[in-house]
């Protein structure tokens, strides 16, 4: 009793002395951009210190996106200073980057609930705040969406609206980045881009666009003489806005001839400012108020640090990028699954087998946009580096380079996130599938994957690759079943060989076995049973397994294709049983369900079907088994769905 009492005083000592330091520090004292542009300037460093700060206390905690947000803190204060948002427009690009814009914006104190399960999202959404101006999740969509609200407001005679748009170099290697600002060198508008150049995405960035961006940031000094002078001509009236081409254009020809090179913005009529210190958060003011109001889309090339204030961050850039909890005081990563007492990840057994296929077929190549360690092909690139290729965040040229590359015999692995894969669709089916070329897509990610929500979940890949000819769709059971899946992709060409699977720790402690070749189409039964039939897809498979210890008389077939299914199979399933489930860990909407469904109606089988799966909704945010629990796919969900059926 004596005890408790104790820790009730020591919790409510904690609580007051908390409440002091609130009552302390100007964070607690915004509560909207409103607030924060009532302070003096010479308060920002103190209030992005602080804002550091929080965001290490929360994130330490409660896992996030921690690096790529404390690089952007000076400029997220500034922007926020200087522009009138949400009168104003911000577009973030990917929105890792943006907790710092989340915590100014009203949102300091649910921040607790960030990704977490009917919390705040992890990225910009529109629906969640009308600070969030555009839906972010995946790279480079920034320029073109803000260019759209550009275009937009001079056309609504919005003339005083300014819209910004925030993008990283590593997002600068997307081509529709180089869309959008083909496309805003072009039409009249009033854009701003911020071009937050740190020299990482996720991994370090080795790109030409990167090694474009280290290459101007050497003419420092050209860049800070050109800005202060056309800073002193515009204020002395010496020159106004109707001459600034005219004299860009000098600029330009001028710094091509004494730097023997050009600016790839100012060749586009995209006027450029910069290299700038994206951490001198009133130097960012003053540059901010000194050209905001200048007409035509420019560009404001800062140079940051990922994970800047937090040593640990600043030293160990990939692995803060989103460590999950730590020891803010040591760094020390905290609940990291590894050791002998856990099964692997599934990317993990993908990166040791492509290694170990690799090693005995030299055909073998891997391909990644920009994710190596977050598909651990950084495992066969730390031995045979000149056969790995991150080709940057270009998930449509990840596919058509790997289209040349099998062209030509090689054998690629080509792995992209499910949700990324989205954007290359064109290029499987016009570079890929009509050519009929062997390259194995290696669909990481798929289904649910959790925390990162809506636009990071996996669920629509069957449905969009099923439709298309000369593509082959598989799922493993389980860590053996990748390996064999992996091993019979590069035996022979059998075309476009899609296998995916599912973020997170798989099943078997003893995966490392002897791989074999599984034939094309043919799946297996798993369990007998006389009154049901549960036909599982992937990995999901596991949880029905489990599901099934307690319910007699149900049989389970593990059918690992989608495309081709196996028919042999389906006819034997069709003959035997009236009542039959499939489960897949994708959108019922056209996926496996879906497939089972027509083959039933082409062989005239009358028989009661129940399709489990992602329904025809976008899932939020929540950790995978609240959300497996949401949509019934859960063990709990699974039996009641048989229980329901047996019972009709």
């Amino acid at each position: 009793m004596l005890y408790t009492v104790d820790i009730f005083f020591v919790n409510l000592s904690k609580f007051f002395s908390s409440m002091q330091n609130k009552n302390k520090q100007l964070l607690y004292t915004i509560n909207s951009p409103s607030d924060l542009r009532k302070l003096p300037k010479k308060k920002l460093p103190q209030l992005c210190d602080e804002l550091r700060q929080f965001i290490i206390e929360e994130l330490s905690t409660n896992p996030g996106h921690l690096g790529s947000s404390l690089g952007a803190i000076e400029l997220t204060v500034a922007l926020h200073f200087v522009y009138d948002t949400p009168n104003d427009l911000l577009v973030w690009d990917v929105g890792h980057q943006a907790y710092g814009h989340k915590i100014l914006t009203g949102r300091r104190d649910v921040f607790h609930s960030n990704r977490k399960y009917k919390g705040i999202s992890g990225f910009p959404n529109p629906s969640e705040s009308e600070y969030d101006t555009f839906t972010a999740g995946h790279a480079s969509n920034s320029i073109s969406a803000a260019l759209g609200m550009a275009v937009a407001a001079l056309q609504n005679k919005e003339y005083d609206k300014k819209v910004v748009a925030i993008i990283g170099d590593g997002s600068m290697s997307g081509g529709l980045a180089f869309e959008g600002l083909n496309n805003a060198a072009s039409v009249p508008n009033n854009l701003m881009i911020i071009l937050n150049d740190n020299h990482m995405a996720i991994d370090p960035v080795n790109s030409g666009i990167n090694q474009y961006l280290l290459d101007i940031t050497t003419s420092k000094t050209y860049n800070r003489i050109r800005y202060e002078l056309y800073r002193a001509l515009r204020k002395l009236g010496i020159i106004n806005e109707a001459g600034k081409a005219k004299l860009q254009r000098i600029l330009n020809s001028l710094k091509a001839t004494l730097t023997h090179q050009s600016n790839i913005f100012e060749g586009m009529n995209i006027r450029y400012f910069g290299p700038v210190d994206g951490h001198d958060v009133k130097g960012l003011v003053r540059i901010l108020e000194d050209i905001k109001d200048f007409k035509g889309p420019k560009v404001i090339h800062l140079i940051t640090k990922k994970g800047k204030g937090y040593k640990f961050a600043e030293e160990f850039t990939t692995v803060f990028h989103a460590p999950g909890k730590f020891n803010k005081e040591t760094g020390e990563r905290i609940d990291v699954k590894s050791g002998e007492n856990t099964p692997p990840v599934f990317q993990d057994v993908f990166g040791s087998t492509l290694l170990e296929l690799a090693k005995v077929n030299s055909k073998i190549v891997g391909v990644t946009p920009a994710m190596p360690t977050g598909c651990s092909m950084n495992i066969m690139a730390e031995e045979l580096p000149n056969r790995c290729f991150d080709v940057g965040i270009a998930e449509g040229h990840a596919v058509t380079f790997s289209g040349g590359l099998a062209k030509q015999g090689l054998i690629p692995f080509c792995n992209i996130y499910s949700s990324f894969l989205q954007r290359a669709y064109d290029n499987i089916i016009h570079d890929l599938a009509i050519q009929n070329l062997p390259v194995v897509l290696c669909i990481d990610r798929a289904g649910i994957v959790g925390s990162d929500g809506a636009t990071h979940h996996g669920a629509f890949d069957i449905a969009y690759l099923r439709c298309i000819p000369n593509v082959i769709i598989a799922s493993p059971y389980n860590e053996s079943e990748l390996r064999n899946l992996m091993f019979t992709a590069q035996l022979k060409n059998n075309g476009v060989f899609a296998i995916r699977y599912p973020r997170g720790v798989g099943y078997q402690y003893d995966w490392q076995q002897a791989m074999s070749e599984i034939t094309i189409g043919t799946g297996r039964c798993l369990k007998e049973g006389e009154k049901l039939a549960v036909l599982s897809l992937g990995p999901i498979g596991n949880t029905v397994e489990e599901a099934l210890k307690t319910i007699d008389d149900v049989a389970h077939y593990d059918m690992r294709f989608v495309k081709p299914l196996d028919k042999k199979l389906l006819d034997v399933i069709a003959k035997k049983y009236t009542k039959i489930i499939t489960i897949e860990d994708g959108a019922i909407k056209g996926g496996f369900g879906s497939a089972v469904l027509e083959f039933m109606a082409e062989h005239n089988y009358c028989r009661e079907i129940c399709c489990l799966g992602i329904p025809d909704r976008f899932i939020e945010q929540g950790s995978p088994h609240e959300l497996y629990t949401e949509i019934g796919l859960d063990v709990v969900g699974i039996k009641n769905t048989i229980a329901k059926i047996l019972k009709a």
